[in-house]
């Protein structure tokens, strides 16, 4: 078995970086779209709109635990460099094997997320459609 060194879970850092970004993209895109549901909401209220509402907050959930995970992973990767540059192999590789596991579990998060937007794009589409025919 290779051992761990300190360029492996630096390598994550770029990685998890890019994708922390996303995910505060993400995040920020679903706030301004809230607050502009939240203003129609205020106008009319429709059973679409708290539909659409209620939507974007599971959504947002999800982001806020993707976030969560992620970064999870990168401090315990920051941890498992100071454990691998203190001579805490044993330690160090089990930290770093949570770290990965951490940044799965985001990782599917987001294929979850991926799915519920989708299925609410669907749900436009099949409004827009609808309105066509009238």
């Amino acid at each position: 078995m290779e051992e761990l060194t300190l360029t492996t879970p630096a390598l994550l850092f770029s990685a998890i970086s890019l994708i922390m970004l996303a995910y505060t993209n993400r995040f920020l895109a679903y706030a301004a779209v809230i607050r502009n549901l939240s203003e129609k909401y205020k106008e009319k209220k429709e059973d679409s709109l708290i539909r659409q509402i209620n939507n974007l907050k599971l959504r947002l959930n999800l982001t806020r635990w993707m976030q969560i995970f992620g970064i999870s992973s990168l401090l315990l990767c920051v941890l498992t460099m100071l454990l691998i540059y203190i001579d805490q192999h044993i330690i160090a590789v089990w930290i770093f094997g949570i770290a990965l596991i951490l940044l799965i579990l985001s990782l599917t998060l987001l294929i979850r997320e991926i799915q519920i937007s989708a299925q609410a794009l669907q749900h436009h589409l099949g409004d827009i459609e609808a309105n066509l025919k009238k």
